[in-house]
């Protein structure tokens, strides 16, 4: 019968196990904070330099953003070179990947999950830098894509690398790169908590939490989303993202109706999109040749679209 161990001693270890977890989200939300800094600078830096003097167009940013350069919306639109840029970027952000990164494939979310349940929580570090890189291009050529999904995966990696460096366990290291996800998605979007709860939920397939993985993914979300704004202007590091509409009140329940089937509507698009989406994925890893230029080919049929829409809507003036 093994004795049993002594209060001060249990809450001894307690205390020390709460200080290493608090420590090391500390350190992963100042690291995916700086990542979430430079990701979006790089963006802004390819959309100033190449998608602006070349297509003539800059999509310009979120009303609760800060653009470094300050480009209008909108210039002078050349469709044609609008689609080259495009074309260029998507193969230039295959050469990066396929050639120095294959982990870093696809749009990011997947390969942080792969490494989390497949990988003992392992993200070789030239991922984040690759990932970093190649999003920058894509997203700054006007490429068809978001930002979560890269800035999962360049927070998931980094906090892989800093797990690797002190040894940790595996166990370990899979909460790390969880939090480490979080922290990216709720720096660069200004939501540490919906950071967290991401972080915890969408390593399941089902309506599961891990939940080891919430409180160090709520620390390192409220230091990453700290540190991302004090780049920012102090009017807009605590601005609500909707502005005006964050201020919307009800007067009555029967208000929250519209918002129910909203709810209901918007859950079949996304399964819509979804299946979409990985049906899409599938027929583009059938295609023959080097993986190196189907971005590229995406890239141009996106633009493709794009430019069909833009002219039926009736906007060429």
């Amino acid at each position: 019968m093994i004795a049993a161990e002594p209060k001060s001693r249990r809450r001894y270890f307690r205390l020390r196990n709460s200080g290493k977890w608090f420590l090391l989200s500390l350190l992963v939300g100042i690291a995916a904070g700086l990542g979430g800094v430079v990701f979006q600078a790089a963006g802004q830096v390819v959309v100033h330099f190449v998608l602006q003097p070349y297509a003539g167009f800059s999509p310009g940013e979120a009303a609760s953003e800060h653009p470094i350069f300050g480009h209008a919306a909108v210039t002078d639109l050349s469709i044609p070179w609008l689609i080259a840029v495009l074309t260029v970027g998507g193969l230039a952000s295959g050469l990066l990947v396929y050639t120095f990164a294959p982990e870093a494939e696809g749009h990011g979310t997947d390969g942080a999950i792969d490494a989390f349940h497949n990988r003992r929580g392992n993200i070789p570090g030239r991922v984040a830098v690759v990932k970093t890189i190649a999003s920058a291009i894509t997203l700054g050529t006007a490429g068809s894509g978001g930002r979560e999904g890269p800035i999962a995966q360049i927070g998931a990696a980094t906090a892989s690398q800093l797990g690797r460096a002190l040894k940790l366990s595996a166990r370990d290291r899979r909460v790390l790169l969880a939090a480490g996800m979080g922290a990216g998605v709720g720096a660069i979007f200004r939501a540490p908590l919906a950071g967290a709860l991401f972080a915890g939920e969408i390593l399941y397939r089902d309506a599961d939490l891990e939940s080891d993985v919430i409180v160090p993914a709520a620390i390192a979300s409220i230091v990453s989303y700290s540190v991302y704004g004090l780049f920012l202007p102090k009017d807009l590091c605590f601005q609500h993202v909707f502005g005006d509409l964050s201020e919307y009140t009800t007067h009555s329940l029967g208000e929250l109706l519209p918002y129910a089937i909203l709810a209901l509507v918007l859950s079949l698009v996304a399964v819509f999109y979804i299946k979409c989406f990985y049906g899409i994925h599938k027929l583009f890893a059938m295609l023959p040749g080097p993986k190196h230029i189907r971005p590229a080919i995406g890239a141009a049929l996106a633009g493709l679209v794009a430019a069909g829409l833009y002219y039926a809507c009736g906007q060429n003036k």
